[in-house]
């Protein structure tokens, strides 16, 4: 394994861990909403009452809302295959820029890989949508501003 697959590895471990602990985050505010709604149901009756329990119920919607969309974001990342190279920037690419690197999976932001910085965004991002189908040499143009594609792993 070179130097780019492991940096590639390390990335792609990077947002599996960021993936797993908000999903971690998620489900435990969706068991704490069970149990404050549990406490509700226990609770007496009256305007109060129901108004807690519904407050409580469109927080568990939203909570649930969340995990669905954890759950995409899971389901794109196993689809990353971190074996794979290519010199035409996809989905699971390492892009080297003169501006800035990134790592084309999911929205996670700026993250650290032996010392040099990247940023994992999502292939729908601005950015990405401009790079992918791009090469090494290619020239973009991004909010007003000229880079070039350096590497692509």
């Amino acid at each position: 394994m070179n130097k780019d697959d492991n940096i590639k590895q390390v990335l792609h471990s990077k947002c599996v861990q960021f993936t797993k602990n908000r999903l971690d985050t998620i489900n435990k505010t969706i068991n704490e909403l069970q149990e404050s709604l549990t406490s509700e149901t226990k609770s007496s009756a009256g305007d109060k009452h129901e108004t807690g329990r519904a407050m409580v119920q469109l927080e568990r919607e939203k909570a649930g809302k969340q995990l669905a969309e954890i759950q995409k974001v899971n389901q794109l990342l196993a689809k990353i295959s971190v074996e794979k190279t290519s010199r035409t920037i996809g989905l699971g690419s390492v892009v080297y820029t003169t501006k800035a690197n990134y790592y084309i999976a999911i929205s996670v932001g700026e993250l650290e890989v032996d010392s040099s910085n990247f940023y994992a965004i999502a292939a729908n991002t601005p950015i990405a949508q401009l790079i992918l189908g791009k090469t090494i040499g290619d020239n973009i143009v991004f909010r007003e501003q000229n880079f070039s594609i350096t590497n692509v792993n």
